[in-house]
């Protein structure tokens, strides 16, 4: 499990720096695909692992896109609020049996509602760092519905891509 989360790390860091970070799709879409890892980490990963790695994760984006420490911050904050975000999606026993979060395990709507949540969590906080003001409000609101979409869209279609569910 730790050589699959290790691998999973560094694709989703070179997918966004070397190919979301330079796709254009507007002003206002930014498809995050990085988060894709916070969010399929197992549950019983340990707090201190998951925001370090989550830490590391953004300040290689943070590398690639010379955004100082913006990713760092955003992937640091969805991290720190997964488990209670999981905790209010599920009761204990049910997630305590599953290895980590996706389609396959928790169904489609629990790890939709989940994914969103963070996603908005994330994307939150990294457009109103980056702008760091309130006068273009709207702006940055459209930015985070818009580019929380485009990763919801690239999880989702990640999901459905490498996680079939078995024919019984």
């Amino acid at each position: 499990m730790v050589l699959q989360n290790a691998i999973r790390f560094v694709v989703v860091l070179l997918l966004q720096g070397l190919v979301f970070n330079h796709v254009s799709v507007g002003a206002y879409i930014y498809p995050a695909i990085y988060v894709y890892f916070i969010l399929l980490l197992p549950y019983e990963t340990k707090g201190w692992v998951l925001l370090l790695s989550s830490f590391l994760l953004g300040l290689g984006v943070d590398f690639f896109s010379n955004s100082l420490g913006l990713h760092a911050a955003a992937a640091v904050s969805m991290a720190f609020f997964r488990p209670l975000v999981i905790r209010l999606l599920t009761s204990g026993k049910d997630y305590e049996i599953l290895q980590s979060p996706g389609i396959k395990t928790s169904g489609f709507s629990w790890f939709m509602f989940y994914s969103v949540i963070l996603i908005l969590i994330h994307h939150t906080l990294l457009f109103f760092l980056e702008s760091f003001t309130f006068a273009d409000f709207s702006q940055t609101l459209l930015r985070i519905l818009f580019s929380s979409l485009a990763t919801l869209f690239l999880v989702l279609t990640g999901q459905f891509l490498f996680y079939k569910p078995e024919k019984h």
